[in-house]
């Protein structure tokens, strides 16, 4: 280091000008200084830092060259906007000029933070606001952990309340996000926080970090964790190593969540709340979402139970109509794929009422109910069920193909008006037995209907240990409040049915017509479901008139073939539909990893505190997905370049499994953006950015959102497609399942499907094959004395 009027030294690595009273010396070594470095009492010097150097190495140097008492290990460098300066990105440091600072080291601030957590006075909230910020750091947390300083912060949280709780509440968000360091958390601490959401007067400030940490402990069963390698068995999943955070998971959180009855209650209570900040819709929207997709199969039907009874379902239709759920359409398409996946699994759930409580009790209502007394046909076999209009009194059998849903769903049907539902029963039984309309048949008939139209069927579909999931995924881009209500609509819709019977003096044998019938005013009652008033869907339902129902089914028939709507079709178009949507996924991916450049945009509403938002001070990103699909790495740049294949160009990179959501339409063009020629002109303009005008989010943006709420990444496409292949993929990358954006990506997949089964179908007609309404299971064996042979091909025979 050299100084004006020092003698001439030997070049070093570092060179700089002192600044005295306000004046900077220009050094007289010949080397062109690289950044500015400010010390803690406020002189700036002008310093070469080779890039070549570490930052020990540099912070050496300077602590030589400032004449420094202390050693160097007490020292770090960060620069203005407070992020630590390490040698992962010293060099772009450097090749920034960015003004740098030096300041205490890791291991000091960490000290100091601990010692004041633990003493607790005035200074305590000025502590958990720095910690808050610091703590996302490694080599800090690393420091905070090695001075038992997460025990600490524990026990602030236990003791605390209001702001000081919001920020210790915080920083344990902010540690939570980092893979290691919390793995002793206790079963205490979980109930402390399931506490914290349970009271109605918590602020909106506590439970939005009280949330995120809940969720994340969700999230963190041994299944998540990357490169878990340990095998599960049959009683439960893979052991976490030593020291993985990845031990918590559903069932560690549950067991805690029943001992707090209203914690449930009090979040869904807060999605119906008018206080509620937009911060925290979105925050309950993200936990309830986690518990959904993460429920394991010992706890499912208590915590879908619950759900239901606190009708949860509600209170997102509700924000569907809202006026300012801009912000949470992302959560609530999230939901809403949920739901699907609830509904999938309810309905391949047999309906067992021998060896399953419940769905004898829910029988039992349903007869009871009825009014009805049990008859017998001889000595032995019971009249019962057939009373109700099913086919047989194995009940079970009744409902094998729309299972538990169908259940719930004539069971809410019974609950909606008891007399009438008995007042039917015995009306049809009061006719002539060709003449009765089977009810109880007709409802599950009404279950499929909407099912279908809902895309709630997979074959194939596989129950995965401690996760569930229907392989044929909900593509909807919009919002269903309708499937929602999927009992109400059921409701309805067997009321049609009933009256078409009624109104068509229909027989046993016009059973198929009526299902045709009612399949045609479904389609009618439910299309634009996104934007259609309920009224409008009861008018449907309810008043329309056979004759006219008729007619218009009449003229749908003459477009359409009856081949359409037979069963194994539908089958095979779900099954189509099944792989159609995994050759759109591998497309996706394909994108992802072959890369693109994005504008930088500018985030116009985020949860981060201001001290912690870093905005883009460049215009373009690169991003590419690394080929195990873990990482997304990116450059930063003034100009587009071309990018070479492989990573060696894309310095930094963002972890996956630190996305929660990928929310679109929330930032603004970069302002004033060179190069930007290829994008549309109010976008290359960055239109409101950076003058008089407001901001406004263009529609081709998108972040990536962590448990925080905080954004990792905020991008602008260059046109529609790119936007759907990006935010498609990297739902579809999601662990737990995402949900399909655009509109692009929707259409592709239907349009798959319906080429894929018009070839399937030309192959049949070709060869001029019956296709049957149904198949009939023949009688089962006599006897055990058989095998199955192997039907393998002997080329030889």
């Amino acid at each position: 280091m050299s100084e004006e009027g020092s003698s001439r030294r030997p070049t070093t690595p570092t060179a700089n000008n002192h600044q005295t009273n306000g004046k900077t010396s220009q050094a007289k070594t010949g080397l062109v200084p690289t950044n500015n470095v400010t010390t803690k009492e406020g002189l700036t010097v002008r310093t070469r830092i080779e890039p070549s150097l570490s930052v020990d190495d540099v912070i050496r140097q300077l602590c030589i060259s400032l004449k420094l008492k202390d050693p160097p290990a007490m020292y770090a460098l960060r620069d203005e906007s407070d992020e630590l300066v390490t040698n992962d990105n010293l060099k772009k440091k450097i090749k920034g000029k960015v003004n740098l600072k030096l300041v205490n080291a890791p291991a000091i601030e960490a000290a100091e933070i601990v010692e004041k957590l633990s003493m607790r006075d005035a200074k305590l909230g000025l502590a958990l606001t720095s910690l808050r910020k610091l703590i996302r750091e490694q080599q800090f947390a690393h420091e905070f952990l090695q001075r038992d300083g997460l025990r600490e912060l524990i026990d602030v949280i236990n003791v605390s309340h209001g702001n000081v709780l919001a920020y210790a509440l915080t920083a344990m968000q902010n540690l939570m996000e980092l893979d290691y360091g919390w793995a002793h958390l206790d079963n205490s601490f979980i109930l402390k926080i399931v506490q914290i959401l349970s009271s109605e007067h918590s602020p909106i400030n506590v439970c939005r970090p009280a949330t995120a940490i809940l969720k994340r402990l969700v999230e963190a069963d041994p299944t998540s964790a990357s490169g878990m390698t340990a095998a599960g068995t049959s009683k439960g999943p893979p052991s976490p190593p030593p020291g993985s955070v990845y031990r918590y998971g559903f069932d560690v959180v549950f067991e805690q969540m029943r001992k707090e009855s209203r914690l449930l209650e009090t979040v869904v209570s807060r999605l119906g709340s008018a206080d509620t900040t937009m911060a925290l819709y979105r925050s309950v929207m993200m936990l309830i979402n986690s518990l959904l997709a993460h429920a394991s199969d010992p706890r499912w039907d208590e915590f879908i139970a619950e759900l239901e009874r606190l009708n949860v379902r509600k209170a997102v239709i509700r924000l569907m109509s809202s006026h300012t759920i801009e912000d949470l359409t992302s959560c609530i398409l999230d939901f809403q794929a949920n739901v699907v996946r609830v509904t999938f699994r309810k309905k391949t759930t047999l309906v067992e009422p021998d060896f399953e409580p419940l769905h004898q009790q829910a029988l039992h209502f349903i007869w009871e109910k009825s009014a009805l007394e049990e008859g017998r046909e001889d000595a032995i076999t019971p009249i019962k069920w057939r009373k109700l209009g099913f086919e047989t009194e194995d009940i079970g059998h009744e409902f094998r193909e729309v299972g538990v849903l169908g259940l719930d769903c004539l069971k809410y049907f019974v609950e909606k008006d008891p007399d009438y539902w008995a007042k039917v029963v015995q009306e049809q039984l009061s006719r002539p037995e060709e003449r009765r309309c089977p009810i109880g048949k007709a409802s599950n008939e009404v279950t499929d209907l909407l099912s279908e139209h809902w895309s709630i069927y997979a074959p194939g579909c596989c129950m995965l240990t401690r996760c569930w999931c229907a392989p044929a995924d909900s593509t909807s881009t919009t919002f269903q409040p309708f499937f929602l209500n999927f009992h109400r609509v059921h409701a309805l819709a067997l009321h049609f049915f009933l009256r078409m019977w009624n109104e068509s003096g229909a027989s046993t044998d016009d059973f198929p017509r009526l299902v045709a019938l009612t399949r045609s005013q479904v389609k009618v009652a439910l299309k634009r479901e996104n934007i259609r008033p309920w009224h409008e869907v009861e008018q449907e339902f309810l008043e329309s008139e056979y004759r006219a129902v008729r007619d218009r089914q009449m003229q749908e028939l003459e477009m359409e073939d009856d081949i359409m709507s037979k069963i194994p079709i539908r089958n095979l178009r779900a099954k189509l539909y099944k792989e159609s949507y995994e050759f759109v996924r591998q497309q996706r991916i394909h994108c992802l990893l072959e890369g693109a450049w994005f504008m930088n945009g500018i985030p116009l509403a985020t949860t981060v505190p201001r001290d912690t938002l870093r905005r883009p001070t460049k215009p373009w990103r690169f991003l590419r997905l690394d080929a195990g699909q873990k990482y997304l790495h990116y450059v930063d740049s003034a100009v587009k370049f071309p990018v070479r294949k492989g990573l060696e160009d894309l310095p930094e990179r963002i972890e996956l499994a630190m996305v929660s959501e990928v929310a679109t339409g929330t930032c603004a063009p970069f302002p004033h953006a060179p190069g930007a020629h290829d994008y549309p002109p109010d976008l290359a303009l960055g239109a409101g950015a950076g003058g008089s005008s407001p901001q406004l989010a263009s529609g081709l943006s998108f972040s990536l959102l962590s448990t925080s709420g905080g954004s990792l990444a905020d991008q602008i496409a260059p046109d529609q497609a790119r936007w759907a292949d990006w935010t498609d993929g990297l739902n579809m990358l999601r662990r737990d399942g995402g949900h399909v954006a655009s509109q692009e990506t929707e259409l592709f997949v239907q349009a798959l499907t319906e080429i894929g089964l018009k070839i399937k179908l030309l192959d049949l007609s070709g060869e001029k094959v019956e296709i049957p309404s149904g198949l009939v299971a023949g009688p089962p064996p006599t006897n055990s004395d058989f095998f199955f042979s192997d039907l393998a091909y002997d080329a030889a025979a």
